[in-house]
């Protein structure tokens, strides 16, 4: 136990970073898409990524916001995102958003799993019937990125290192999560628990995700991680109360960090060697709680997630 808990303090409180954005190599050439891009530490990849002279698409649900976003962007950097409509919390959108990415672009270098809800009522579910926290983090991102795999596959067919990578933004949440498949969609025991059981769930469904990810295309160049981010201030914390949201201004750090270790994943020499790794900040190959790396628990999820989408 003592062990998890220094694991846990070094993921909230971690050392001074040795990977800066400025440490991004260039990614001229490479097609980059960003899930979530428009806002938070989706919009702060982004950033650094056109610096780098990727070409990035920003995936987002409102179209609005997301040109908002590539307008800001351009001032700040000179270089133009691309927008591409997705709701993950709808099967049907992601299967139209994925049609019409394919249609644009035969490879993707880098697809970053970024977008994420936490915490909202327990009214709210997706257009499908699912709790909106494991819908959209969890359903949704698993469909997007099935539907995606053959320009992976084909980017890491062409890339110089052999690999296309796949980065899950994960949470260190998962420490209080589990899989109850009685509460993925709505019910009487999903009703039951508590908000925050709910996101770690979602987050615990990311990492046996990417782990299982990590398996099952490894040996096709797909290389594959989840991560901790880090405690960052964003729009996610949205459905927190006052309170909570006070704290968040002196304890948490700034979006700039929030970017650095998927950046790091995603894009450098290193990131190559993760497959089906756990990140924690700042940059750091970290250690997820064991039963989220269980083989068994990978190709469960994976069957009911294939099922849920079949019919789509």
């Amino acid at each position: 136990m003592g062990h998890i808990w220094s694991a846990f303090i070094g993921e909230v409180s971690p050392p001074a970073t040795q990977f800066h954005a400025s440490d991004v190599p260039d990614m001229s050439g490479k097609v980059v898409l960003v899930t979530g891009g428009n806002a938070g530490i989706g919009k702060e990849t982004v950033r650094v990524l056109l610096t780098k002279n990727a070409r990035v698409y920003i995936a987002c649900r409102d179209k609005a916001k997301g040109e908002a976003a590539i307008r800001e962007l351009k001032n700040s950097t000179g270089k133009e995102a691309i927008l591409l409509q997705l709701n993950l919390a709808n099967l049907k959108s992601i299967k139209a958003a994925a049609e019409e990415f394919l249609s644009k672009e035969p490879l993707l270098n880098v697809l970053f799993n970024n977008a994420g809800v936490m915490n909202p009522p327990v009214e709210m579910l997706t257009d499908d019937g699912y709790d909106l926290q494991f819908g959209t983090n969890v359903v949704g991102h698993f469909y997007f990125t099935k539907l995606v795999m053959p320009a992976l596959l084909a980017a890491a067919v062409t890339s110089s290192d052999g690999t296309a990578r796949v980065v899950n933004t994960a949470s260190n949440a998962h420490w209080f999560g589990s899989l109850n498949y009685n509460t993925f969609r709505d019910s009487p025991a999903r009703r039951k628990l508590h908000s925050w059981v709910r996101y770690g769930q979602s987050k615990t469904g990311n990492i046996v995700f990417s782990s299982e990810l990590a398996r099952r295309y490894g040996d096709r160049g797909i290389v594959s991680t989840a991560l901790h981010p880090g405690i960052i201030k964003t729009g996610l914390f949205r459905y927190e109360s006052s309170w909570h949201q006070a704290i968040s201004n002196w304890i948490y750090r700034d979006v700039s960090y929030g970017a650095l270790t998927q950046l790091y994943a995603g894009t450098t020499t290193e990131g190559a060697t993760l497959n089906g790794k756990y990140l924690v900040p700042w940059a750091r190959v970290g250690n997820a709680l064991a039963h989220t790396q269980d083989p068994q628990k990978g190709k469960e999820l994976w069957t009911w997630l294939e099922e849920q989408v079949k019919d789509v």
